[in-house]
């Protein structure tokens, strides 16, 4: 039976991971369950799955907590601190689902534990790259991918051979303005840009996925977890989203990895890992999809691939720079103060701004990402204005 904490459990990929744990009660054993605010699904996946241990990161909730747990047998705790806590405690799987960087410093804890941590979150690996695979490396922790796209890569690559991998290709659905032109999505609205085509998530990670800046973070992601060149990781568009991602090999082979687009198949096969495990979904069927289409991106109408791709190749802090930066522009359009366009042109902004020495420890990554919070913060106030 295996121990799961799962940081981040109200989320959707903490409800797919709960779902998946809770139809194999006899494989798994809840140990920690987090949540921000959310008190009312995390009390209800705590007694159902009898964690022992349910956090809230919002301490001014956690009377509502106890209350919601009184009687239940689940300890509960509040606040940042208990959160990184709850990720230290002893446990075979820690699932990294928290959004944002309020994700890094407990998937710091459990990967200086040891533990097999499941990220699912791009902050850990886009804004503290090095510094997370520093201490991966130095305390014996486990990283899996829990997203699509890297977990298909993880699944076909060779790490024995990587000098034989000619090319890692990630594919990208396009979102829901695929095949808009850029004055329609001038105009575009939060509730347009978070309806997903293809996927159910969440509305900062779907407004991620409109701008196609969700892929261009994986693309950093990628360069971290796999050995190879930042040029030989490409982007193609593929609006079925059922290959996931491939890997082309030198003698002209490419493996891919194919599924229907739900979460709960790269996360059961991280909670399996290195086995498999059952999931709910049914067999792909590939006669009744009957095409796969593939097309470039378009770096005019999403420019966020660029400044990717950009950040990427300058290294340093620039990741944690654009992603702070591109958190803020965000939650800004989808607070309606600002335009879908402005989002890229914010973190580009941000980007050209500050330019800090690269951050060799979790704390310098942290202050980087509150001072690109405040430059990206002025940007937004300036397009408000």
């Amino acid at each position: 039976m295996k121990r799961v904490t799962i940081l981040g459990a109200t989320g959707s990929v903490g409800t797919s991971t709960l779902d998946l744990i809770e139809r194999a009660p006899d494989a798994f054993k809840v140990v920690a369950l987090t949540a921000n605010r959310d008190v009312a699904g995390l009390a209800a996946a705590a007694k159902r799955t009898g964690a022992e241990l349910a956090v809230v990161a919002d301490e001014d909730c956690l009377p509502a907590l106890r209350e919601a747990l009184a009687g239940s047998g689940v300890a509960a705790a509040g606040g940042d601190q208990a959160v990184a806590d709850a990720a230290r405690m002893e446990a075979d799987v820690v699932m990294g689902a928290i959004v944002g960087c309020a994700g890094l410093a407990p998937v710091m804890a459990a990967v200086e534990q040891g533990r097999t941590v499941i990220l699912a979150n791009k902050e850990p690996l886009v804004s503290a790259g090095e510094v997370v695979l520093d201490a991966a490396r130095a305390h014996g922790a486990t990283l899996l991918p829990a997203d699509s796209e890297h977990n298909a890569i993880f699944q076909c690559f060779d790490f024995d051979r990587p000098e034989r991998i000619r090319r890692i290709i990630l594919t990208a659905s396009g979102g829901p303005f695929r095949d808009r032109d850029l004055d329609y999505m001038r105009s575009v609205t939060p509730d347009q840009a978070v309806a997903h085509p293809n996927w159910s998530m969440g509305a900062k990670i779907s407004v991620d996925s409109a701008t196609m800046m969700n892929k261009g973070l994986e693309l950093i992601e990628a360069a971290r977890l796999f050995p190879v060149p930042h040029d030989r990781i490409e982007i193609i568009l593929h609006r079925q989203s059922v290959i996931h991602s491939l890997v082309d090999y030198v003698d002209g082979s490419v493996l891919a990895q194919l599924g229907p687009p739900d979460m709960r198949t790269p996360i059961a096969y991280c909670l399996g890992w290195p086995d498999r495990i059952d999931t709910p979904m049914e067999p792909l069927d590939l006669v009744s999809i009957g095409r796969l289409d593939f097309a470039p991106p378009d770096p005019a109408r999403f420019p966020a691939l660029i400044l990717c791709r950009n950040a990427l190749d300058a290294g340093g802090a620039k990741p944690a720079i654009l992603n702070a930066a591109n958190e803020v522009a965000v939650a800004a359009f989808l607070a309606r103060r600002i335009g879908f366009l402005e989002i890229a042109a914010i973190v580009g902004d941000t980007l050209d701004r500050y330019d800090p020495p690269a951050p060799a420890t979790l704390d310098a990554v942290l202050a980087v990402d509150a001072e690109a919070r405040r430059i990206a913060d002025e940007r937004v106030k300036d397009c408000v204005a």
